[in-house]
């Protein structure tokens, strides 16, 4: 080793494969200085310098460490800067990061909150079901705001620095997840036939299990078995590799959300092989969760990946070979090796035990592990207790290092999610997987081969099949690889006198509370996981679904495989946030006027894709801008462009069948040339969009959306219609139109001007009438529409017609002192006519009954989508009400959009839209309130951003012309 090598922790060695032990680096933990070498992941880095604590556990903050090195596990999550629950293990040193522990109050060595270990018999499995459902006063006094002070892990930074994320999209033939031996040789025949292949691995090299298993008594044959596999997958152009990158989740079709770094790809492929591998059980027993206790694989990892000695005298716990194979890394490593302790009670007789044995490393078989002991604080692992299974004295031996090799489970996240199942191992155990679409396929550990050559095979015979799917030419077949797996004792599951016997680390979850939530009459897995929250955490079950499995088992009589395990919904893994959100990949849309919105001096905005014009006039002057364009709406005449609605054509036979069941009103006799009013609800009854419905023809719709729903409107129209089979068809002409909205006492006047073929008079032509002519000499869809609560009508032409609209009428209502008015002061006019706006007075919960929009739903039709929802919701009314509110107070402040309403100390709702109404002389808004407080005249007080009260009081709607005699005029 150099210099910065030597320097690099007490516990570094040679031979790291993924560090660089000519380039130190320093980065702070806890606020001390923690020296690493280029290539150290946080947790490796802290290893070498004998750091073994890196955060707290949640329920009783007890030390956690490293256990699996491979980001299983939320043991290992950090925070690191602004960032919160990075998973120490995976995330490579950086130099002068500064890196803290999580969930503890005070330090991570010296945590305060440690105490609550000392109450955990107060803290019983379910005793939050008990102990906060007793008195409300007590929740909102003394449960609700300790746990809102102690909930979460990490700190969450509002002034967090922005980072760059974006999307990339793929397409190939075939997509291997998982660069192991079965994943290397997968993609090695399926590139070789030809087709398009993509290989994604976590790990920063290809080779799985062969970059630090060992699989002989010499330790040389893994690295010569990766370099011939890696040799396979050279060269080939049609061959895309990722390493450091994990497919979070498996979605229809074989679409693969692959996160790379800052960037998510969005994978899709035709053939998936899945050789994702297995990740190691811990053992439970009496302190199985201290730092020094850790998976045999972690344990080689740190020596052969990153050159650290895991531990100075060590303990093997194993039930197979393998764990003699760890045993002999670790001697090789220059750790003492106490002892093999070893679940099977017959002779040694595979090839890495006799090599143990000429070694010298004592082994304790037919023994098991049956405590821990601790040093101070429980910081660090100083001993265990091996107890005969035959019955007899425990021998306790001392070390500091305690490698668990007791037995895998299947990665079963990305094979579940795609429509697998488990079924029983040949040893009655542990599981396999089962039960997957034609188009999914195992290789490898995941398809239960645990030998080398087994695994290869196998993934071979994957990689082919694929292939020939695909439409490949394949000469010969592989065929099926038999894989039964040696049966092997697994590891007892007490619970121990002692207890601290964890099942779930991230829950501090012990075997004692998976046996009491069976008891309370919780046998069934789904059950027993929301009683006990086991495999909520983090690390969603990875390590406590197997036990867990056998636990349950054991308790109501069954078989592990028949228990089960509940399915991983993705994300697999934690992801950022701002890798969802990322760069948009979206088209900005301009409407055909855009350029004239510019010219008059519009401000521009978006709304979903469109650009639109918020107001007219210098920034400087927004809100006199506003306030004079609603004005001229009101008083004379105004135009705004509503070219972004969503335009949806509806035609065919059963159009009108089809309406009456997509929307919540009533269309099957609704007269042609007559409009109609659109709500639309989920299955949930959830208000999702609005808009307006015209019938051209007997069979013909055109339908309006809100400008953001039109895309989603569309498809789901298209997926109903799927399920329905009506004769119908949709056509999604939004970016095909365009449209304006004349609006104002004197909107009739103006387009008297323009219209050819049309009467205008209010008896030729009612409110929501709609028409056809000629405006300006261009072919056009007339509709009498009110959402400005004014005299209006909506012009819709051909979108290359737009501008020429816009300049008609313009050049027609110049002497008229016609004005344009943008989206701002749309709002204000919609608002004083009490108007929701979808998405902004309504959220995912919101019913038409909480928005006083009962009214548009039709109960006598048989169906709708949502029906059967509403009817039972409304048997069940919410506690808030969306409701009008006025401020008279001239000089009073104006609330903000979610500023709170608290009435009695207490949350009642919040703002969802507010403005200074110029035509009514006062402030107004729409709020959700509670429920008991929202008639006329009820007081509303909101919370403003300084803390302040500001009184405001619950108003009729619609505040402007409650009897609209100015739109039907």
């Amino acid at each position: 080793m150099t210099g910065g090598a030597a320097n690099a922790g007490v516990n570094r060695i040679a031979g790291g494969e993924l560090v660089d032990y000519g380039r130190p680096l320093e980065f702070t933990f806890e606020g001390a200085r923690c020296p690493g070498l280029a290539g150290d992941t946080i947790a490796s880095a802290l290893a070498a310098n004998d750091r073994w604590v890196l955060s707290r556990s949640f329920k009783y903050h007890r030390p956690r460490g490293v256990f699996s090195l491979a980001g299983w596990e939320a043991n290992a999550l950090v925070q690191v800067g602004h960032q919160p629950n990075v998973p120490a293990d995976r995330e490579r040193a950086v130099a002068g990061a500064v890196v803290s522990g999580q969930n503890c109050r005070g330090s991570l060595e010296h945590d305060r909150d440690a105490v609550l270990g000392r109450f955990a018999r107060f803290m019983p499995v379910g005793f939050y079901y008990r102990a906060f459902h007793g008195s409300q006063w007590l929740w909102e006094k003394l449960w609700e705001p300790a746990i809102r002070k102690r909930a979460g892990l990490g700190t969450v930074a509002p002034d967090a620095p922005q980072r760059y994320f974006d999307k990339a999209f793929g397409f190939y033939d075939v997509a291997v997840i998982g660069g192991g031996a079965a994943g290397m040789a997968a993609a090695a025949e399926a590139a070789g036939a030809g087709l398009d292949v993509l290989l994604v691995d976590e790990n920063r090299a290809l080779g799985g299990a062969l970059c630090y298993q060992r699989l002989d008594a010499e330790g040389e044959a893994a690295p010569g078995r990766r370099r011939e596999l890696a040799a396979a997958l050279e060269g080939r152009p049609n061959l895309t590799v990722m390493t450091d990158a994990v497919c979070n989740g498996w979605f229809a079709d074989n679409w693969l959300p692959v996160i790379r770094g800052d960037r998510l790809h969005k994978v899709r492929a035709r053939e998936l092989v899945l050789a994702t591998g297995a990740m190691g059980q811990p053992a439970a027993f009496h302190n199985n969760d201290l730092p020094g206790i850790m998976l045999g694989s972690a344990a080689q990892r740190l020596i052969r990946g990153y050159g650290v000695r895991p531990g100075r005298r060590a303990v093997v716990y194993t039930n197979a070979d393998e764990g003699y194979g760890v045993a002999l890394d670790l001697a090789d490593a220059g750790t003492e090796v106490a002892a093999v302790v070893d679940l099977r009670g017959e002779p040694a007789a595979e090839p890495l035990a006799r090599a143990a044995a000429a070694r010298g490393i004592a082994a304790h078989r037919g023994h098991a592990v049956a405590a821990a002991a601790a040093t101070t604080g429980n910081r660090h692992l100083a001993g265990i207790d091996a107890a005969p299974l035959a019955g007899g004295a425990a021998v306790a031996i001392a070390c500091d290092l305690l490698c668990v090799a007791v037995g895998a489970m299947p990665a079963w996240q990305l094979p579940l999610q795609a429509g697998g199942r488990l079924a029983a191992r040949p040893d009655g155990e542990g599981f396999a997987i089962a039960g997957l679409p034609d188009h999914v396929r195992l290789a490898g550990e995941a398809n239960g081969a645990v030998a080398l050559d087994a695994a290869i095979a196998d993934g071979r015979r994957a990689g082919r099949s694929a292939a020939r799917a695909c439409g490949a030419a394949i000469a010969g077949e592989v065929p099926p690889v038999p894989l039964a797996v040696a049966a092997a004792p697994p590891p007892p599951l007490g619970p121990h006198p002692k207890s601290k016997d964890f099942v779930d680390f991230d829950e501090d979850l012990q075997v004692a509370d998976i046996v009491n939530a069976v008891a309370e009459g919780y046998a069934e897995l789904e059950l027993v996981k929301r009683f006990s929250t086991v495999g909520m955490g983090p690390s969603q079950g990875r390590h406590s679904a197997l036990n867990t499995a056998r636990i349950v088992a054991r308790e109501t009589g069954r078989a592990a495989a028949e228990v089960g395990v509940t399915t991983a919904r993705p994300p697999v893994y934690g992801e950022r946030l701002g890798v969802l959100a990322g760069r948009s990949f979206e088209p900005e849309r301009r409407t055909a006027m855009h350029h004239r919105h510019l010219e008059a001096g519009a401000q521009m905005m978006t709304a979903g894709l469109w650009w639109r014009p918020a107001f007219y006039g210098p920034r400087e002057r927004r809100e006199s801008a506003i306030a004079g364009e609603a004005l001229a709406v009101r008083r004379n005449l105004g135009v705004i462009d509503v070219s972004t609605l969503g335009g949806l054509e509806v035609r065919g036979p059963d159009a009108a069948e089809f309406m009456n069941r997509v929307y919540t009103f009533a269309y099957l006799r609704q007269p042609v040339g007559r409009a109609r009013y659109v709500l639309m609800t989920n299955d949930a009854g959830t208000i999702v969009d609005d808009g307006v419905a015209c019938r051209l023809a007997e069979d013909r719709f055109y339908v309006t959306t809100t400008t953001t729903g039109a895309e989603r409107v569309y498809r789901t129209m298209q997926w109903w219609n799927a399920q329905w089979r009506l004769e119908v068809d949709v056509a999604n002409v939004s970016v095909a139109l365009a449209a304006v909205n004349i609006a104002g006492p004197r909107a009739r006047e103006l387009l008297a001007r323009l219209v050819e073929g049309i009467d205008l008079a209010a008896e030729a032509f009612p409110y929501m009438g709609v028409r056809a002519g000629n405006v300006a000499g261009i072919p056009a869809r007339l509709f009498r529409v009110g959402f400005v609560g004014e005299l209006g009508f909506e012009v819709h032409v051909a979108a290359s017609h737009g501008e020429a609209l816009w300049d008609a009428v313009f050049d027609a209502g110049r002497d008229l002192d016609i004005a344009p008015f943008g989206v701002e002061a749309q709002r204000l006019l919609r608002l004083e006519k009490g108007h929701i706006i979808i998405g902004q007075d309504s959220d995912a919960m919101t019913t038409p009954e909480e928005a006083h929009m009962s009214w548009a739903l039709s109960r006598r039709k048989p169906f709708f989508v949502g029906k059967r929802s509403l009817e039972v919701r409304d048997r069940h009314l919410s506690k808030r009400k969306l409701v009008g509110f006025a401020i008279d107070d001239p000089f009073a402040p104006l609330p903000r959009e979610s500023n709170l309403v608290v009435i009695d100390g207490r949350i009642a709702g919040f703002v969802t839209s507010v403005a200074r109404s110029s035509a009514l002389g006062r402030v107004i808004g729409l709020a959700y309130t509670a429920r008991e407080a929202s008639e006329p005249g009820a007081a509303l007080p909101i919370r403003l951003d300084d803390g302040r009260s500001l009184a405001a009081e619950v108003a009729a709607l619609p505040f402007y012309d409650p009897d609209n005699l100015r739109q039907e005029m």
